[in-house]
């Protein structure tokens, strides 16, 4: 698929799930990570992913759509006073448990290039009072900020979705100021993918055929500027996700693969929790 084209097919997508507020595992197909054990709530997603019950019952409802890998808030060590930049914000989550820790003094920022995720979030900062939280329509290839604007940069399972990758890192790097970091969760290979998964347009949408090999992944981050490059925590996508899922089942029927092949897929799929910084001048 040409790049226009991909863009269109992500951004369709995830409008469908913000108009519809389902989670990922509530659509016909996959996400960036659902959790074994048939259809689960965002709620459970969010717990399988690494946020605490305090954290989820602390944000507006429709904040957590259950699509991230990780929580990258959890150990960005944000500051009071701080500015952070959240690339693929969705409908909030992770700007709103930022919002609480930068107080009244931070400020924190979501960009997302899908107008029905924007208006989502805008509509649930204003529900529950975030005066410090502004949303902004953009393409995490070309953010929407100054240069050395911002103090973290935090993502959960976006980057994987864009088509250049080394763009995303230039421009987190270009936002950045000297001294301040990124902490971005995201879902990266340990080998290649079957053919007729890295084809499906399902599979790109649902995180899965646009995602880079771990060790291309982080020499994209340095090659942009990035030091300190490390990888904090990383897991298995899962394999009950082939045998429980849903929307396994879905892109095992699209892409035409066995059992066996979905198995050998999943085992080839991590999550990485990744830590850099930007040099100070």
């Amino acid at each position: 698929m040409k790049a226009k084209d991909i863009r269109e097919l992500v951004r369709g997508y995830y409008g469908k799930i913000a108009a519809g507020g389902a989670s990922c595992c509530g659509s016909a197909s996959s996400s960036c990570r659902c959790a074994a054990g048939g259809s689960p709530s965002a709620a459970d997603l969010g717990k399988a992913t690494g946020y605490s019950p305090q954290e989820l019952s602390s944000v507006p409802e429709d904040a957590n759509l259950g699509l991230g890998c990780g929580n990258p808030t959890a150990l960005a060590s944000i500051r009071e006073g701080e500015t952070v930049l959240d690339l693929g914000s969705g409908a909030g989550f992770d700007c709103f448990l930022a919002a609480r820790r930068v107080g009244e003094r931070g400020r924190v920022i979501g960009v997302d290039m899908t107008p029905e995720m924007v208006e989502k979030a805008r509509e649930n900062a204003e529900q529950g009072g975030y005066g410090n939280v502004e949303f902004r329509l953009g393409e995490i290839e070309h953010l929407p900020a100054a240069d050395s604007s911002v103090d973290l940069i935090v993502s959960n399972c976006v980057i994987n979705l864009a088509v250049d990758k080394a763009q995303v890192f230039r421009e987190a790097f270009r936002v950045l100021k000297g001294g301040g970091r990124m902490m971005i969760s995201d879902l990266v290979l340990l080998a290649g993918l079957p053919e007729g998964i890295l084809a499906s347009a399902a599979a790109y949408a649902g995180c899965l055929s646009g995602a880079s090999l771990k060790n291309e992944y982080l020499e994209l981050i340095r090659r942009a500027g990035f030091a300190q490059v490390q990888v904090l925590r990383e897991s298995s996508f899962g394999g009950d996700w082939v045998a429980n899922d849903p929307a396994a089942g879905s892109l095992k029927a699209a892409a035409n693969i066995s059992d066996e092949e979905a198995a050998e897929m999943a085992a080839k799929i991590v999550s990485l929790t990744v830590e850099a910084y930007k040099p100070r001048l």
